[in-house]
Parts: C-alpha cells; sequence; structure tokens
C-alpha cells in the first residue's frame, strides 16, 4: 500500500497568523516544527495501518517548509516547486493507493482559518460547475481520475466540514477550531499528533484504488478582488471573461483544468501591484 500525502501549511496545528507560514518570517521557522509534527504523525499512522510507501508532496508557498531530518525514516519527501500536478504531484503514476490531506484550509470567501485558494489574497471565489471550491475540492477532483481516494483531511473544523462535501468516507481531523480568519481555539502538538496518527492508521484502510473517475467537462469560474486583474487572466488560452471581476474557462478533465488554474494563478499574481493589489 502505498499512500501521497500532500502537505498545506496553513491548517497546521497552531497557525493562525500571517507571520506563521511566509518563508523567513519571524514565526515561520517555529511553526515549520508544529507542521512537521502533524505530518510525521500521519506518516507514522499510516504505517501504523499497514502501508508499505508513504510519499509526502510538500504543497505550501515555495514548497520548501517540512524539516525533513524530523521526518520518520520509513518516508520520503518531494520538494520544491514546478511540478506537473502541483499539490498532488505523485498520484499520475499509477501506484498511489490512497491520498491525505494534511494541513488543508477552506477556500476562498468562506470562513476558516487562513481561507483562500492558491493565493493568499487576490481572489475572492472559485467555483467548479457551479460549485464553490477549495483547494481540497479541486485536488480531490484530480486525484479521482487517477482512481484514489481521499482517505485523511486534517486542518481546522471548517476545513474538515468542507471535505465533508468533497471526501465524504475520508476521515477528519480538527487541530483547531475558527474563530476568525486568523484566530483560532488550538490542541496543543502532543494531542494533535496523536489524534492524527490515529486517524490515518483508521485512514489506512480506506486507501483501495478504483477505476477512474471522470466527471468532466469542469467549467471553472474565478473571482478577483479587482477588475484589471481579469484581463491579466485571459492572457491564458481558453480563459474568458464572464463578469467584471470574473473570468472562466471548461476542461474536458481536471488534469487539465488544475494546470490551467496553476496558469492562471501565476499570471494573476504577477500583476498585483503591492499597494493597490
Amino acid at each position: 500500500m502505498k499512500i501521497l500525502i500532500s502537505a498545506d501549511m496553513e491548517g497546521a496545528t497552531g497557525v493562525t497568523w500571517p507571520e506563521d507560514v511566509i518563508p523567513g518570517a519571524s514565526q515561520w521557522e517555529r511553526c515549520r516544527g508544529l507542521f512537521t509534527s502533524d505530518v510525521n504523525a500521519a506518516v507514522l499512522g499510516f504505517f501504523d495501518g499497514g502501508a508499505d510507501e508513504v510519499l509526502i508532496n510538500e504543497a505550501h508557498w515555495t514548497m520548501r517548509n517540512l524539516l525533513l531530518e524530523k521526518l520518520d525514516a520509513r518516508a520520503e519527501l518531494l520538494t520544491g516547486r514546478h511540478k506537473t500536478l502541483s499539490m498532488v504531484e505523485g498520484v499520475q503514476h499509477g501506484d498511489v493507493d490512497g491520498v491525505a490531506f494534511v494541513g488543508y484550509h477552506t477556500g476562498a470567501g468562506t470562513e476558516g482559518v487562513f481561507a483562500h485558494t492558491y493565493l493568499a489574497n487576490s481572489i475572492t471565489g472559485v467555483w467548479v460547475n457551479g460549485v464553490r471550491a477549495s483547494e481540497g475540492l479541486l485536488n480531490a477532483h484530480v486525484v479521482a481520475e487517477y482512481g484514489v481516494p481521499v482517505v485523511l483531511v486534517t486542518g481546522d473544523d471548517m476545513t474538515c466540514m468542507d471535505a465533508a462535501g468533497y471526501a465524504p468516507e475520508a476521515v477528519t481531523v480538527a487541530v483547531k477550531d475558527h474563530v476568525s480568519r486568523y484566530a483560532a481555539v488550538c490542541r496543543t502538538p502532543a494531542r494533535t499528533a496523536a489524534d492524527i496518527r490515529a486517524a490515518a492508521q483508521q485512514a489506512a484502510a480506506l486507501a483501495v484504488r478504483h477505476e477512474p473517475l471522470y466527471a468532466g467537462p469542469f467549467t471553472v469560474e474565478v473571482e478577483f478582488d479587482a477588475e484589471h486583474l481579469t484581463l491579466a487572466a485571459t492572457v491564458v488560452p481558453g480563459v474568458e471573461r464572464s463578469g467584471e471581476r470574473r473570468v472562466a474557462y471548461t476542461s474536458e478533465t481536471m488534469y487539465e483544468g488544475i494546470r490551467a488554474f496553476k496558469a492562471v494563478t501565476t499570471v494573476v499574481s504577477n500583476a498585483v501591484e503591492e499597494q493597490y493589489g
């Protein structure tokens, strides 16, 4: 059994503030340890549950945040940027039986600690076929095309509620309870590590590949906080304006859809001015 862990940082234990997750910021180094603790707890739990291999794909910011030297020696870490499937890189090779979303968060424009979708700001909402989408939902559509189930989701309580919509069978662990976008009631790392390990052991039983699910075509609509960003986004082929601050595109598969989304976010992030957005 091989498990892929897609590891994001905003949903990690104790993380509530931009300084906690921005590389080089004042609290980032401390919070790297908290993030690593969550991920390692999942690794331990999956091996407890019978996994033979665990591959961790770093999915936050520069994708160079986890402390390799603190991870269980049986795991492997895919770190660094520019990957075909971004947050779920590694699922496409036909040998993954289950995917875990560790340290995830809710989507742009919704309630939740660090709620956003790919970009920390600028995007105010994303919809897939009319359904408001988080990164979890987007990535769940991708892995479904490879016949791989989402078996575990960790993050704040709102993230666990979000996961019920795209991975209803998955085991979930809330490491903190949402108060506002930048405030939460947090469990201690000792407690969350135990909870995540136990949940991952349970989730291992769900890691059974199935027939690939192609649910397309997918129409993805993205809303921005400023009109000029729609002009930037339409540089990407197939992307058209769908409103004053919205663009949309349609892809036959979510493999194509997530790559187009990444292209849109990359172009838009370079069109944001420091002071005025």
